[in-house]
Protein backbone atom coordinates (compact mmCIF):
# COMPACT_ATOMS: atom_id res chain seq x y z
CA UNK A 1 0.00 0.00 0.00
CA UNK A 2 2.44 2.66 1.16
CA UNK A 3 4.98 1.81 -1.50
CA UNK A 4 2.93 4.08 -3.78
CA UNK A 5 3.77 7.16 -1.69
CA UNK A 6 6.07 9.72 -3.24
CA UNK A 7 8.33 12.28 -1.64
CA UNK A 8 6.56 15.59 -1.11
CA UNK A 9 8.08 18.88 -2.09
CA UNK A 10 9.82 20.28 1.00
CA UNK A 11 8.43 23.45 2.55
CA UNK A 12 10.63 26.31 1.34
CA UNK A 13 10.43 28.29 4.58
CA UNK A 14 11.24 25.30 6.78
CA UNK A 15 14.19 24.48 4.52
CA UNK A 16 15.35 28.07 4.92
CA UNK A 17 15.16 27.70 8.71
CA UNK A 18 17.53 24.74 8.59
CA UNK A 19 19.93 26.55 6.27
CA UNK A 20 20.00 29.47 8.70
CA UNK A 21 20.73 27.18 11.65
CA UNK A 22 23.59 25.54 9.75
CA UNK A 23 25.16 28.87 8.81
CA UNK A 24 28.12 29.56 11.18
CA UNK A 25 28.29 33.32 10.48
CA UNK A 26 27.59 35.52 13.49
CA UNK A 27 26.07 38.42 11.58
CA UNK A 28 23.49 36.32 9.70
CA UNK A 29 19.91 37.65 9.67
CA UNK A 30 16.78 35.47 9.53
CA UNK A 31 13.91 37.23 7.75
CA UNK A 32 12.13 34.10 6.57
CA UNK A 33 9.83 32.66 9.24
CA UNK A 34 6.68 34.71 9.77
CA UNK A 35 6.71 35.20 13.53
CA UNK A 36 6.98 38.43 15.48
CA UNK A 37 10.30 38.98 17.25
CA UNK A 38 11.29 41.64 19.74
CA UNK A 39 14.54 43.62 19.69
CA UNK A 40 16.43 40.68 21.24
CA UNK A 41 15.17 38.22 18.63
CA UNK A 42 12.71 36.52 20.98
CA UNK A 43 9.04 35.81 20.30
CA UNK A 44 7.66 36.92 23.67
CA UNK A 45 4.63 35.75 25.61
CA UNK A 46 2.40 38.80 25.86
CA UNK A 47 1.69 40.26 29.29
CA UNK A 48 -2.07 39.81 28.99
CA UNK A 49 -1.62 36.17 27.97
CA UNK A 50 0.57 35.53 31.03
CA UNK A 51 -2.00 37.18 33.31
CA UNK A 52 -4.88 35.26 31.76
CA UNK A 53 -2.98 31.97 32.07
CA UNK A 54 -2.42 32.60 35.77
CA UNK A 55 -6.14 33.23 36.27
CA UNK A 56 -7.05 30.18 34.22
CA UNK A 57 -4.65 27.96 36.17
CA UNK A 58 -6.18 29.11 39.43
CA UNK A 59 -9.82 28.85 38.40
CA UNK A 60 -10.17 26.14 35.74
CA UNK A 61 -12.01 23.12 37.10
CA UNK A 62 -12.28 20.79 34.10
CA UNK A 63 -10.55 19.74 30.92
CA UNK A 64 -13.70 18.25 29.41
CA UNK A 65 -14.73 19.00 25.84
CA UNK A 66 -16.43 22.29 25.08
CA UNK A 67 -18.50 21.92 21.88
CA UNK A 68 -17.88 20.93 18.28
CA UNK A 69 -17.58 24.57 17.29
CA UNK A 70 -15.77 25.60 20.46
CA UNK A 71 -16.93 27.71 23.39
CA UNK A 72 -19.65 30.17 22.30
CA UNK A 73 -17.99 32.91 24.34
CA UNK A 74 -14.90 32.71 22.11
CA UNK A 75 -17.05 33.13 19.00
CA UNK A 76 -18.84 36.13 20.52
CA UNK A 77 -15.56 37.80 21.49
CA UNK A 78 -13.90 37.21 18.11
CA UNK A 79 -16.94 38.35 16.12
CA UNK A 80 -16.88 41.60 18.11
CA UNK A 81 -13.13 42.01 17.51
CA UNK A 82 -13.21 41.32 13.79
CA UNK A 83 -16.64 42.59 12.76
CA UNK A 84 -17.56 45.10 15.45
CA UNK A 85 -21.16 46.17 14.80
CA UNK A 86 -20.95 45.76 11.02
CA UNK A 87 -23.60 43.03 10.95
CA UNK A 88 -26.09 41.65 13.51
CA UNK A 89 -24.51 38.95 15.63
CA UNK A 90 -27.31 36.49 14.86
CA UNK A 91 -26.37 36.53 11.18
CA UNK A 92 -22.87 35.19 11.88
CA UNK A 93 -22.17 31.48 12.34
CA UNK A 94 -18.74 30.66 13.72
CA UNK A 95 -16.53 27.73 14.66
CA UNK A 96 -13.24 27.59 16.52
CA UNK A 97 -10.42 25.93 14.59
CA UNK A 98 -6.80 24.79 15.10
CA UNK A 99 -5.18 28.09 14.10
CA UNK A 100 -5.85 30.38 11.18
CA UNK A 101 -4.78 27.58 8.83
CA UNK A 102 -7.57 25.42 10.24
CA UNK A 103 -10.03 28.25 9.62
CA UNK A 104 -8.87 28.59 6.02
CA UNK A 105 -9.12 24.84 5.52
CA UNK A 106 -12.65 24.67 6.94
CA UNK A 107 -13.74 27.59 4.76
CA UNK A 108 -12.41 25.84 1.66
CA UNK A 109 -14.13 22.60 2.74
CA UNK A 110 -17.37 24.56 3.12
CA UNK A 111 -17.00 26.02 -0.37
CA UNK A 112 -16.47 22.57 -1.85
CA UNK A 113 -19.52 21.22 0.00
CA UNK A 114 -21.81 24.09 -0.96
CA UNK A 115 -20.66 24.61 -4.56
CA UNK A 116 -18.38 21.86 -5.91
CA UNK A 117 -17.86 23.74 -9.19
CA UNK A 118 -16.94 27.04 -7.53
CA UNK A 119 -13.73 28.71 -8.60
CA UNK A 120 -11.64 30.53 -6.00
CA UNK A 121 -9.96 33.72 -7.20
CA UNK A 122 -6.61 34.13 -5.44
CA UNK A 123 -4.24 37.10 -5.46
CA UNK A 124 -0.95 36.72 -7.31
CA UNK A 125 1.01 36.30 -5.11
CA UNK A 126 -0.67 34.96 -1.99
CA UNK A 127 0.19 32.91 1.09
CA UNK A 128 1.49 29.59 -0.36
CA UNK A 129 -0.73 27.48 1.90
CA UNK A 130 -3.82 28.95 0.21
CA UNK A 131 -2.77 27.41 -3.08
CA UNK A 132 -1.55 24.19 -1.51
CA UNK A 133 -4.82 23.48 0.32
CA UNK A 134 -6.96 24.44 -2.66
CA UNK A 135 -4.95 22.11 -4.90
CA UNK A 136 -5.19 19.28 -2.38
CA UNK A 137 -8.98 19.68 -2.21
CA UNK A 138 -9.24 19.80 -5.99
CA UNK A 139 -10.79 23.28 -6.08
CA UNK A 140 -10.14 25.28 -9.23
CA UNK A 141 -8.15 28.45 -8.63
CA UNK A 142 -8.03 31.58 -10.75
CA UNK A 143 -5.16 34.02 -10.08
CA UNK A 144 -5.90 37.74 -10.11
CA UNK A 145 -3.17 40.30 -10.58
CA UNK A 146 -2.24 42.06 -7.36
CA UNK A 147 1.41 43.06 -6.94
CA UNK A 148 3.08 45.54 -9.27
CA UNK A 149 6.72 44.47 -9.40
CA UNK A 150 7.81 47.88 -10.67
CA UNK A 151 6.14 50.10 -8.06
CA UNK A 152 6.02 47.38 -5.35
CA UNK A 153 2.45 48.50 -4.74
CA UNK A 154 -0.95 47.11 -5.69
CA UNK A 155 -1.69 46.74 -9.40
CA UNK A 156 -5.20 47.93 -8.67
CA UNK A 157 -6.59 48.46 -12.16
CA UNK A 158 -5.39 45.04 -13.22
CA UNK A 159 -6.82 43.53 -10.04
CA UNK A 160 -10.27 44.96 -10.75
CA UNK A 161 -10.12 43.84 -14.38
CA UNK A 162 -9.47 40.26 -13.28
CA UNK A 163 -12.08 40.25 -10.52
CA UNK A 164 -14.75 41.38 -12.96
CA UNK A 165 -14.44 37.99 -14.69
CA UNK A 166 -15.74 36.20 -11.57
CA UNK A 167 -19.20 34.65 -11.80
CA UNK A 168 -22.01 34.21 -9.32
CA UNK A 169 -21.05 31.28 -7.13
CA UNK A 170 -17.33 31.90 -7.45
CA UNK A 171 -15.31 32.94 -4.40
CA UNK A 172 -12.85 35.83 -4.20
CA UNK A 173 -10.16 35.31 -1.56
CA UNK A 174 -9.00 38.61 -0.06
CA UNK A 175 -6.46 39.53 2.61
CA UNK A 176 -8.25 41.68 5.18
CA UNK A 177 -5.10 43.65 6.02
CA UNK A 178 -1.30 43.33 5.94
CA UNK A 179 -1.12 41.34 2.69
CA UNK A 180 1.10 38.27 2.91
CA UNK A 181 3.62 38.07 1.24
CA UNK A 182 3.82 41.57 -0.23
CA UNK A 183 2.88 44.06 2.51
CA UNK A 184 1.10 46.12 -0.19
CA UNK A 185 -2.47 46.98 0.78
CA UNK A 186 -5.57 48.61 -0.63
CA UNK A 187 -6.87 51.97 0.55
CA UNK A 188 -10.39 52.14 1.96
CA UNK A 189 -11.55 53.82 -1.28
CA UNK A 190 -10.09 50.96 -3.29
CA UNK A 191 -11.85 48.49 -1.02
CA UNK A 192 -15.13 50.22 -1.88
CA UNK A 193 -14.43 49.60 -5.57
CA UNK A 194 -13.74 45.93 -4.84
CA UNK A 195 -17.06 45.73 -2.98
CA UNK A 196 -18.84 47.21 -6.02
CA UNK A 197 -17.32 44.49 -8.22
CA UNK A 198 -18.38 41.78 -5.77
CA UNK A 199 -21.93 43.13 -5.81
CA UNK A 200 -21.90 43.33 -9.60
CA UNK A 201 -20.60 39.80 -10.19
CA UNK A 202 -22.34 38.02 -7.32
CA UNK A 203 -19.06 36.39 -6.26
CA UNK A 204 -18.73 35.51 -2.58
CA UNK A 205 -15.91 37.19 -0.66
CA UNK A 206 -13.67 35.13 1.61
CA UNK A 207 -11.43 37.20 3.86
CA UNK A 208 -8.28 35.86 5.48
CA UNK A 209 -7.42 38.22 8.36
CA UNK A 210 -4.35 36.98 10.22
CA UNK A 211 -2.64 40.23 11.27
CA UNK A 212 -5.32 42.53 12.66
CA UNK A 213 -3.59 45.26 14.65
CA UNK A 214 -0.22 44.97 12.92
CA UNK A 215 -0.97 47.39 10.07
CA UNK A 216 -2.69 50.65 11.00
CA UNK A 217 -4.29 49.58 14.28
CA UNK A 218 -6.98 47.15 15.41
CA UNK A 219 -9.93 49.21 14.24
CA UNK A 220 -8.40 50.42 10.97
CA UNK A 221 -7.24 46.90 10.09
CA UNK A 222 -10.77 45.57 10.55
CA UNK A 223 -12.40 48.27 8.41
CA UNK A 224 -12.24 46.44 5.07
CA UNK A 225 -13.57 43.18 6.50
CA UNK A 226 -16.45 45.01 8.17
CA UNK A 227 -17.30 46.97 5.03
CA UNK A 228 -17.37 43.82 2.91
CA UNK A 229 -19.45 41.87 5.43
CA UNK A 230 -21.98 44.71 5.67
CA UNK A 231 -22.27 45.14 1.89
CA UNK A 232 -22.65 41.52 0.78
CA UNK A 233 -25.26 38.87 1.51
CA UNK A 234 -22.76 36.04 1.89
CA UNK A 235 -19.23 36.15 3.27
CA UNK A 236 -16.60 33.85 4.74
CA UNK A 237 -13.93 34.99 7.19
CA UNK A 238 -10.90 33.09 8.49
CA UNK A 239 -9.25 34.79 11.47
CA UNK A 240 -6.08 33.89 13.37
CA UNK A 241 -5.03 34.71 16.93
CA UNK A 242 -1.45 33.54 16.43
CA UNK A 243 0.12 36.90 15.66
CA UNK A 244 -1.84 39.56 17.52
CA UNK A 245 -2.09 37.45 20.68
CA UNK A 246 1.33 35.81 20.20
CA UNK A 247 -0.05 32.30 20.79
CA UNK A 248 1.41 30.59 17.73
CA UNK A 249 1.77 27.16 19.31
CA UNK A 250 -1.71 27.19 20.89
CA UNK A 251 -3.27 26.97 17.38
CA UNK A 252 -6.18 29.34 17.88
CA UNK A 253 -8.36 30.45 15.00
CA UNK A 254 -11.97 30.86 13.95
CA UNK A 255 -14.00 30.55 10.76
CA UNK A 256 -17.07 32.77 10.36
CA UNK A 257 -19.89 32.48 7.86
CA UNK A 258 -22.43 35.17 7.03
CA UNK A 259 -25.20 33.57 5.01
CA UNK A 260 -28.26 35.79 4.79
CA UNK A 261 -31.08 33.70 3.42
CA UNK A 262 -29.78 30.50 5.00
CA UNK A 263 -31.40 29.18 8.17
CA UNK A 264 -28.91 29.98 11.01
CA UNK A 265 -29.29 26.49 12.49
CA UNK A 266 -28.29 24.98 9.15
CA UNK A 267 -25.29 27.29 8.79
CA UNK A 268 -24.04 26.67 12.32
CA UNK A 269 -24.78 22.98 12.07
CA UNK A 270 -22.73 22.73 8.88
CA UNK A 271 -19.69 24.25 10.59
CA UNK A 272 -20.14 21.78 13.46
CA UNK A 273 -20.35 18.90 10.95
CA UNK A 274 -17.13 19.99 9.21
CA UNK A 275 -15.28 20.23 12.53
CA UNK A 276 -16.52 16.76 13.46
CA UNK A 277 -15.19 15.28 10.21
CA UNK A 278 -11.76 16.89 10.54
CA UNK A 279 -10.81 17.00 14.23
CA UNK A 280 -14.03 16.81 16.28
CA UNK A 281 -13.55 19.30 19.11
CA UNK A 282 -11.21 22.25 18.53
CA UNK A 283 -8.44 23.10 21.03
CA UNK A 284 -9.64 25.36 23.83
CA UNK A 285 -6.64 26.66 25.78
CA UNK A 286 -5.70 29.50 23.45
CA UNK A 287 -9.34 30.31 22.72
CA UNK A 288 -10.06 30.48 26.45
CA UNK A 289 -7.20 32.95 26.99
CA UNK A 290 -8.35 35.14 24.10
CA UNK A 291 -11.90 35.14 25.46
CA UNK A 292 -10.71 36.11 28.94
CA UNK A 293 -8.62 38.97 27.58
CA UNK A 294 -11.31 40.38 25.30
CA UNK A 295 -13.94 40.22 28.06
CA UNK A 296 -11.81 41.76 30.84
CA UNK A 297 -11.32 45.53 30.54
CA UNK A 298 -7.93 45.63 32.26
CA UNK A 299 -6.53 42.66 30.32
CA UNK A 300 -7.96 43.96 27.05
CA UNK A 301 -6.46 47.42 27.55
CA UNK A 302 -3.04 45.96 28.34
CA UNK A 303 -3.25 43.66 25.32
CA UNK A 304 -4.24 46.54 23.04
CA UNK A 305 -1.31 48.58 24.33
CA UNK A 306 1.12 45.76 23.62
CA UNK A 307 -0.28 45.14 20.12
CA UNK A 308 0.13 48.84 19.39
CA UNK A 309 3.71 48.73 20.67
CA UNK A 310 4.42 45.82 18.32
CA UNK A 311 2.83 47.67 15.40
CA UNK A 312 4.83 50.82 16.05
CA UNK A 313 8.03 48.80 16.42
CA UNK A 314 7.55 47.27 12.96
CA UNK A 315 6.63 50.65 11.49
CA UNK A 316 9.78 52.16 12.98
CA UNK A 317 11.92 49.40 11.47
CA UNK A 318 10.31 50.00 8.08
CA UNK A 319 11.06 53.71 8.23
CA UNK A 320 14.63 53.10 9.40
CA UNK A 321 15.25 50.60 6.60
CA UNK A 322 13.83 52.96 3.97
CA UNK A 323 16.12 55.75 5.25
CA UNK A 324 19.19 53.52 5.31
CA UNK A 325 18.51 52.36 1.75
CA UNK A 326 17.96 55.91 0.54
CA UNK A 327 21.28 57.00 2.03
CA UNK A 328 23.22 54.05 0.62
CA UNK A 329 21.63 53.96 -2.82
CA UNK A 330 21.06 57.67 -3.33
CA UNK A 331 17.61 56.72 -4.62
CA UNK A 332 14.05 56.80 -3.34
CA UNK A 333 13.19 53.53 -5.06
CA UNK A 334 12.93 51.71 -1.72
CA UNK A 335 10.38 54.12 -0.26
CA UNK A 336 7.70 51.45 -0.70
CA UNK A 337 9.07 49.64 2.36
CA UNK A 338 7.86 52.45 4.62
CA UNK A 339 4.48 52.43 2.86
CA UNK A 340 3.88 48.70 3.23
CA UNK A 341 2.13 47.46 6.35
CA UNK A 342 2.26 44.38 8.56
CA UNK A 343 5.03 41.88 9.12
CA UNK A 344 6.09 41.44 5.50
CA UNK A 345 7.41 43.31 2.51
CA UNK A 346 8.29 41.93 -0.88
CA UNK A 347 11.41 43.43 -2.44
CA UNK A 348 10.33 42.39 -5.92
CA UNK A 349 13.75 41.07 -6.91
CA UNK A 350 14.88 37.82 -8.52
CA UNK A 351 15.53 34.46 -6.84
CA UNK A 352 19.12 34.76 -8.03
CA UNK A 353 19.65 37.99 -6.10
CA UNK A 354 17.91 36.50 -3.05
CA UNK A 355 20.40 33.64 -3.22
CA UNK A 356 23.28 36.10 -3.60
CA UNK A 357 22.18 37.97 -0.48
CA UNK A 358 22.09 34.69 1.43
CA UNK A 359 25.43 33.36 0.19
CA UNK A 360 27.41 36.61 0.26
CA UNK A 361 25.85 38.46 3.19
CA UNK A 362 24.01 35.90 5.35
CA UNK A 363 20.60 37.49 4.70
CA UNK A 364 17.89 34.84 4.67
CA UNK A 365 14.77 35.74 2.66
CA UNK A 366 12.13 33.52 1.08
CA UNK A 367 12.90 32.91 -2.60
CA UNK A 368 10.18 35.26 -3.83
CA UNK A 369 11.98 38.07 -1.89
CA UNK A 370 9.47 38.25 0.95
CA UNK A 371 11.11 39.47 4.14
CA UNK A 372 9.78 39.46 7.69
CA UNK A 373 10.21 43.02 8.94
CA UNK A 374 9.63 41.81 12.50
CA UNK A 375 12.78 39.69 12.18
CA UNK A 376 14.87 42.89 12.18
CA UNK A 377 16.10 45.14 14.96
CA UNK A 378 17.80 48.53 14.91
CA UNK A 379 21.25 46.89 14.74
CA UNK A 380 20.47 44.53 11.85
CA UNK A 381 18.66 47.10 9.67
CA UNK A 382 21.97 48.64 8.44
CA UNK A 383 23.33 45.14 7.72
CA UNK A 384 20.30 44.37 5.58
CA UNK A 385 20.40 47.74 3.80
CA UNK A 386 24.09 47.25 2.94
CA UNK A 387 23.40 43.76 1.59
CA UNK A 388 20.48 44.93 -0.56
CA UNK A 389 22.54 47.69 -2.16
CA UNK A 390 25.73 45.66 -2.63
CA UNK A 391 23.79 42.71 -4.11
CA UNK A 392 22.34 45.04 -6.70
CA UNK A 393 18.68 44.62 -5.79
Amino acid sequence: MFETLQAQKPDAILALVQMFKDDPRENKVDLGVGVYKDASGNTPVMRAIKAAEQKLWANETTKSYTALTGDPGFADAMVRLVLGNAVPRNTVSAAATPGGTGAVRQAFELIKMARPDARVFVSNPTWPNHLSILAYLGIETVPYRYFDNDTRGVAFDAMLEDLKTARKGDVVLLHGCCHNPTGANLTILQWQEVIAVLQQTGAVPMIDIAYQGFGDGLEADGAATRAIAAATTECLIAASCSKNFGIYRERTGIVMMIANGTEPKIAQGTLAFLNRQNFSFPPDHGARLVTMILNDEALRNDWMTEVEDMRLSMLGLREQLARELQQRSGSDRFGFIAQHRGMFSRLGTTPELVQKMREDFGIYLVGDSRMNIAGLNTQTVPILAEAIVKAGV
